[in-house]
């Protein structure tokens, strides 16, 4: 089953969350962004079990270098973080930490972070909202504290995923009840109280 998808920086290998069997992927593209030309071996070094962490994995995402690895989940309802002893190559992570989110959603289902780490993001079934976090120290879950919340109830009640624009003035939510793809313009980047639904 599934859930979510992450495409390395260089568009050469995709990774996908398996929220049945619990497991992340790697699918490596012989011709870079082209999804047509994946390959994948099973049982090999392309596959990694997140099941002691969480076992509903929702979403995947990678630190910028491929060094760490985050899995959110709707068991644990949690971030789960891992460290990668060689870059992207995810038969080499390690769980390391963990951060509830269970004070803003107990159905967490889509994770973004800033491109320089100090910030995260995650959207939610439960609060049918997306959730902002301040990290202390880029890309250490450890240090994350909660900052605000935005509701995407008018436009989405069951958001799936969240994304945004490189530098943070638009962001995304995707929804499993409206089937789309919804917009929002940030008159201050990265500060989703300052969102605006657009399109």
């Amino acid at each position: 089953l599934s859930r979510g998808v992450f495409l390395k920086s260089d568009g050469t290998v995709a990774y996908m969350a398996d929220g049945e069997y619990d497991n992340i992927y790697s699918i490596d593209l012989s011709t870079a962004w082209s999804i047509s030309t994946g390959s994948f071996n099973y049982p090999s070094t392309d596959y990694f079990s997140v099941a002691t962490e969480e076992t509903v994995a929702n979403d995947i995402y990678f630190k910028d270098d491929g060094t760490k690895m985050y899995i959110i989940g709707a068991n644990g309802d949690d971030v789960n973080e891992y460290l990668l002893s060689t870059a992207w190559a995810i038969h080499t992570a390690s769980y390391t930490q963990s951060f509830s989110v269970t004070g803003q959603d107990t159905n967490p289902t889509g994770l973004f972070f800033k491109s320089d780490g100090a910030e995260m993001f995650i959207c939610g079934n439960q609060s049918d909202s997306v959730h902002q976090y301040t990290l202390s120290t880029p890309w250490d879950i450890s240090t994350a504290s909660f900052t605000r919340s935005l509701s995407v109830s008018s436009q989405e009640l069951t958001p799936q995923a969240v994304f945004f624009k490189n530098d943070g003035t638009k962001m995304y939510v995707l929804g499993a009840t409206g089937d789309d793809v919804n917009e929002y313009s940030l008159s201050t980047a990265w500060d989703i109280s300052t969102a605006s639904f657009s399109q």
